[in-house]
């Protein structure tokens, strides 16, 4: 229903793209799902093929998504930095360079540096691009490449390093300013995806522009100097390596800098900076019709059509007498058959007459609905508003929506930053202009946990496809230094390759079961283990041996709550009352105020989701409460219990299971999640006395115990009287006494 609305209002739409094509599964993928030229799932080769889409228009949104994460303070900074990079917003100049046999016909490029317009010395075009075509009609060498380019990279940061090859044209542009004549190149290093899939080349001013003119002996023009000439004479001021003269013969960082420089060999333009020089080139190009300003954006179009079984259906209707049309709203939503077994020879809907073949809406004739399922990430874009109306079948969503969301907290990792949670942002701003909800944003605030990572094994088929093992099916051989050498199956015995250490997922098929921790150590274990060995928004590399310390650390709280029952019950018994302060003895109030101290920063550190030094907080107070000083049975009654209640509270969320069962074994009450959190005492955390630093001479010489409240007339006295002051003075006079209060006090002789 909601893709139909979108569609009547221009934000879906269909068009033929170039996009990654997955020869085994069949499908196409997102840039993102080609790791080194090859399918996420399927380890194949991917193909680039054209084939007619449905896209949904995100680039209407480009704007309010980047605008708006500075509405989300309680988002990562990571996350939005990455969001505004893929967004990419760019301000710059669209200049138009036309065709040398046909002025009427122009290459356009967008370029953030307009300033080197007048050292362009080629245009380069991707594999894709519509003049390539062209030139390659007569020209099977071209042709050749072009195919060959289409296999290559998908990805920016591929592009960066790969090497740069080439081929020309045989075309030439018009230079819109200098009128000079152009060779228009085919580079592997330009994308269709990015811009308009071309570049004006100034190898002068642009490191990948100049790696590919001297491969191919292009023509290197400088057209910007640094503004201080001064600086290539005085070497030691500003690094010889950094800023030598300009030399065509070797790239220098300085060259693209549009900080430091200003024009030349640019005519009219010379002598200007980077902003004089854009605004004066753009005025010129805009006054010939060849040019003007304007902003581009990195993010492209969703492109949404996969050839799966699974996935929303499309719900479009072909006709070859009306086209295509729209699933009437009374027929939706089209449900897909349940009864598919997919073959692995393509999408398995095209193969189900009972599915495709349906009356046209408007005429009645035979037509047959899209065959095209939508990118899963369109489901996982809305599904958490359904948690507020799941009772509502009449609509996507009813007004509840509005009361309950944004969600507070959401908890996903920081591979769907430029995926899953820009998608779900621009869904809900669709579904806010459609008048569906009220919401701007999706998610309040994130947390991006890291991952937990394990070995990785796998074999080759000879068909391309890979098939993974559990670390647990395999059987790993080391050398007598302990080394890693190899790895085998265990049922065949044959060798497996290493994948090395990755992220746990189902596609890997390196999880660990859970159910051996389980019944080896028990599920608290398991559960302190991962949130002890790592904060959460880092990876976690799993390992087995580092599971027996969190095993360890829940069998002494067993044992020393097992130990202390009596003492525990007692102070139940006393109402669960703590001691007056002036009743405990000064080692019983040193260890309350430690107690409450540790519980003060737990608390802090669960806010932040600090987990890891939550459990480091829990070892402390186990620490402090095994160490807690003899004393009247009454007095350490209250101490001990009060701990213990502390401890098994701040351990519950993270070991539910032994928290609740000593909780109601030692007789604290009948259940531990119905329990008020515990606070802290404020009243415990004021110390009596306070130990400083002694210092003679600024040597450490000892420390010095005052009250808390002590006048630094008092502390000057006491440090003056002090036995070590006396011995390391050597008789000499005291000529000041520095305090610091709270810290030190310095005695100068």
């Amino acid at each position: 229903w909601l893709f139909l609305r979108m569609l009547e209002k221009g934000l879906a739409y269909k068009k033929s793209g170039v996009v990654n094509w997955d020869p085994v599964d069949r499908t196409v993928l997102a840039n993102e799902q080609v790791i080194d030229g090859r399918g996420w799932r399927t380890g194949a080769l991917v193909e680039k093929r054209e084939i007619p889409m449905y896209y949904l228009k995100i680039t209407a949104c480009a704007d309010e998504l980047l605008e708006a994460l500075d509405t989300l303070p309680g988002w990562p900074e990571r996350v939005k930095t990455m969001q505004a990079n893929w967004i990419g917003k760019s301000v710059g100049v669209e200049i138009e360079f036309p065709y040398a046999d046909d002025p009427q016909q122009t290459l356009k490029v967008f370029t953030t540096r307009a300033d080197t317009l007048m050292g362009a010395t080629y245009c380069a075009v991707a594999a894709e691009h519509p003049l390539a075509a062209r030139a390659a009609q007569d020209n099977p060498a071209l042709a050749a490449f072009i195919e060959e380019c289409k296999q290559g990279a998908v990805m920016e940061a591929e592009l960066a390093t790969q090497e740069k090859k080439g081929m020309a044209t045989g075309l030439y542009v018009v230079h819109p300013l200098s009128g000079e004549k152009l060779p228009v190149w085919v580079a592997n290093y330009v994308l269709m995806g990015y811009g308009e899939g071309a570049v004006m080349a100034v190898p002068a001013h642009d490191k990948r522009d100049f790696e590919f003119a001297t491969i191919n002996s292009l023509p290197i023009k400088q057209v910007i100097q640094h503004r201080h000439k001064h600086i290539f004479d005085r070497p030691e001021l500003y690094g010889a390596d950094d800023y030598t003269p300009f030399t065509s013969g070797e790239w220098k960082d300085w060259y693209d800098d549009k900080g430091i420089g200003e024009t030349v060999n640019s005519g009219e333009f010379n002598g200007l900076d980077f902003p004089e020089a854009v605004d004066a080139i753009a005025s010129a190009l805009e006054k010939k019709g060849l040019g003007a300003k304007r902003i581009q954006w990195r993010l492209r179009d969703w492109g949404i059509s996969r050839q799966r079984y699974w996935g929303c259906p499309i719900p479009l209707i072909h006709c070859r007498r009306c086209g295509d049309l729209p699933v009437p709203d009374d027929q939706l939503p089209v449900v897909l058959p349940e009864d598919l077994v997919p073959d692995g020879s393509g999408n398995p809907l095209l193969k189900t007459p009972s599915f495709l073949d349906c009356a046209c809406p408007k005429c009645g004739g035979e037509a047959q609905r899209a065959s095209d399922t939508m990118d899963t990430f369109v489901d996982s874009s809305w599904y958490y508003l359904r948690f507020a109306c799941a009772d509502q079948h009449g609509a996507m969503v009813d007004q509840r929506v509005n009361y309950w969301l944004p969600v507070d907290q959401y908890i996903g990792g920081i591979e769907h930053a430029i995926l899953h949670l820009l998608y779900s942002r621009f869904w809900t701003k669709v579904m806010r202009d459609i008048g569906l909800i009220e919401l701007d944003e999706p998610f309040r605030n994130l947390l991006t946990q890291g991952m937990v990572l394990n070995d990785i094994f796998y074999r080759k088929t000879e068909g391309g496809r890979i098939s993974y093992f559990n670390p647990a099916e395999v059987e790993l051989r080391s050398n007598e230094r302990g080394q890693r050498i190899g790895a085998t199956l265990k049922a065949d015995g044959v060798a497996v390759e290493s994948g090395g250490i990755g992220t746990m997922s189902k596609s890997r098929n390196n999880g660990v079961d859970p159910q051996f921790l389980v019944e080896k150590y028990g599920a608290d274990t398991a559960r302190l283990f991962m949130m002890f060995a790592s904060p959460p928004e880092q990876t976690l590399e799993w390992s087995d041996n580092a599971v027996q310390g969190a095993f360890r650390f829940l069998n002494r709280v067993w044992a020393f709550a097992h130990e202390n029952a009596d003492s525990c019950r007692l102070y139940i018994m006393n109402g669960a009352k703590q001691a007056e302060r002036t009743e405990l003895s000064p080692e019983l109030v040193s260890t309350r105020r430690n107690l409450h101290a540790i519980l003060q920063q737990a608390n802090y550190d669960f806010s932040k989701f600090q987990f890891n030094t939550v459990v480091s907080a829990a070892m402390k107070m186990l620490n402090i409460l095994e160490d807690v000083p003899d004393s009247s049975a009454n007095m350490r009654a209250s101490v001990i219990g009060e701990g213990t209640g502390i401890l098994l509270r701040l351990l519950s969320p993270i070991t539910p299971h032994i928290a609740s069962a000593l909780w109601t074994e030692l007789g604290f009450s009948a259940d531990i999640i119905d329990a008020p959190w515990p606070e802290v005492d404020e009243a415990a955390l004021v110390q009596d006395e306070i130990e400083l630093v002694l210092q003679v001479n600024g040597k450490l010489r000892g420390n010095l115990r005052v009250a808390a409240s002590a006048e630094r007339a008092l502390i000057e006295q006491l440090a003056r009287a002090h036995e070590q002051v006396e011995k390391f003075s050597e008789g000499r006079p005291v000529k000041k006494v520095v305090v610091v209060p709270g810290r030190l006090v310095n005695v100068v002789v």
